[in-house]
């Protein structure tokens, strides 16, 4: 008669326990039912008496010439407890015991088993927030300092733009590289290096000679920091998934949508005691205190049995299998387009705000810093009241209402078709359309990344690639017009809104492939 000791196999359903076992009891769902043993005297394959008891009858030549799906062995390690077994006798004959074999460990109802040491503390929380809010803080804390470094190095206003261009461009296509990499060698290896590259290169920037090696510098300090943004999402997908994974996404917005709203104040503060140099010394120093907490506290997320092997060409191979997928493309469309839109305001507003309207600058960054709350708050309904009571499709959907309905105002708004609406009615209608990016970023990460457990590096560079060149073309087309007219932004918001609507219906199809969270 065997024993086994230990939690159910992978595999086996919920409380089956195989015919002729007992079970110890335990810790957590208490003593198993007690269950009938094989009736003595029948031999090895009669009805009930399969060797190990987990089969019936009818299956029993099935199971003496291959192994059952669900079955579980006589013996071996189930959950880390130890499975043994005795030899079956049946009048004087001793058939041998099963050979030992390791069991795994019961996943979780949600799917592959993650065990709780593994999931994000604090700590973790703030480490990872810190490696997507990094890119931010590089951008947007040197904005301040445009002027001063057009002076400084003796070049144009357009020449100096670029050091922005090349800097967003890095971040764009370094998560290409990063993201594959650390599927096939781990997460901390690729972004220990990219913050190493990224420490040095932000250094430099700050001994550049020049625009032109300014303009390098940048490239490869946004190079560098693509993949803290790339790893971040990855280690989140590692962690959690389903609306776990929307819930954490939520969370991680409240950490690296502060950036934005600090960056510029912070810029404006450094260059009180010193030059734009300083800023960047200033970078370089939190880039190495990031690093030297990666260092230490962030543990690696991707086992070596889940690793990708193969070069470039394998890496290749995934994402075009990725982009195969017609359901996880259109949710990075979705999601690409929809941050599309948001850098059109990031890229209007300033001339919009102050040249159209006439606000100073200082109620400019105050408007700014609250539609970054708007975006940060909505975030936070999303993950703590929405996710787990509402589908993320439906929450989804609901964001991307919004934003048409927010561009479809402005528009009509700065076409003056009912007249001038003034400064309130656009920063209203701006503000709208910030907030339900709370909406859509969370819930398009994780949908998207749901489908791609088994590539989730790969599968986040194609997610941050894409909304970075989406916003990198929406860009510039709200100048098309010329700085005296606010329509070119409305415009080009609302084709990057229907766009994202258009997405998810043709490609997501959530009606006829539901997502379940």
């Amino acid at each position: 008669m065997a024993e086994r000791t230990g939690g159910p196999a992978d595999g086996a359903g919920a409380g089956h326990i195989p015919r002729g076992r007992t079970e110890a009891p335990d810790p957590e769902t208490g003593p198993p039912p007690a269950v009938p043993a094989a009736a003595p005297g029948r031999p090895p394959g009669a009805a009930g008496a399969v060797p190990g008891g987990a089969v019936p009858a009818a299956a029993a030549a099935a199971v003496q010439a291959a192994p059952v799906a669900g079955a579980v062995p006589a013996a071996g390690t189930a959950g880390g407890a130890t499975v043994s077994a005795e030899p079956v006798t049946d009048g004087g004959r001793t058939a041998p015991a099963p050979p030992a074999r390791t069991v795994p460990a019961p996943a979780p109802a949600g799917g592959k088993p993650v065990p709780a040491a593994r999931r994000a503390g604090l700590l973790v929380t703030l480490v990872l927030g810190g490696m997507a809010a990094l890119p931010p803080l590089s951008m947007d804390m040197y904005l301040p300092a445009l002027p001063a470094v057009t002076d400084s190095l003796s070049a144009s206003a357009a020449t100096i733009q670029l050091t922005l261009t090349t800097c967003i461009a890095g971040l764009a296509l370094g998560q290409l590289v990063a993201g594959p990499l650390s599927d096939r060698w781990g997460r901390r290896g690729p972004l220990l290096t990219g913050m190493v590259v990224y420490v040095v290169a932000t250094a430099l920037c700050a001994l550049a000679p020049g625009a032109g090696v300014l303009i390098a510098l940048r490239l490869v300090q946004g190079l560098a920091g693509a993949a803290g943004i790339v790893i971040a999402r990855a280690v989140v997908r590692d962690l959690y998934e389903g609306v776990a994974m929307a819930r954490f996404f939520s969370t991680l917005m409240l950490i690296s949508g502060v950036a934005p709203i600090v960056a510029p104040l912070i810029g404006g503060q450094v260059l009180r005691f010193t030059d734009w140099r300083g800023i960047f010394l200033v970078l370089t120093g939190v880039g190495a205190v990031l690093t030297l907490v990666i260092l230490k506290w962030l543990p690696e997320t991707l086992p070596r049995e889940a690793r990708r092997t193969g070069g470039v060409r394998e890496s290749l191979r995934t994402m075009r299998g990725l982009l195969g997928d017609r359901v996880f493309t259109g949710y990075v469309l979705t999601g690409a387009f929809s941050f599309a839109a948001l850098f059109a305001y990031i890229a209007a507003s300033p001339f919009v705000v102050q040249e159209i309207y006439g606000a100073s600058p200082q109620a400019f960054s105050l408007l700014f810093g609250l539609n970054s709350i708007g975006l940060i708050v909505v975030g936070q309904i999303n993950g703590r009241l929405l996710v787990g009571r509402v589908s993320l499709d439906k929450a989804l959907a609901f964001g991307l209402v919004v934003i048409v309905l927010a561009a479809a105002a402005l528009t009509v708004m700065t076409t003056g078709v009912f007249g001038e609406p003034g400064l309130v009615g656009v920063a209203a209608g701006l503000f709208v359309l910030m907030a339900a990016q709370g909406l859509t970023m969370p819930n398009t990460n994780a949908l998207a990344l749901n489908r791609t457990p088994h590539a989730a590096g790969s599968a986040s560079a194609l997610i941050g690639t894409s909304g970075f060149l989406m916003g990198a073309a929406a860009s510039p087309l709200v100048g098309l017009a010329g700085e005296d007219t606010a329509v070119p932004m409305a415009v080009v918001q609302l084709g990057c809104g229907l766009a994202a609507v258009a997405s998810f219906l043709l490609l997501c199809r959530p009606w006829r492939t539901p997502a379940r969270l």
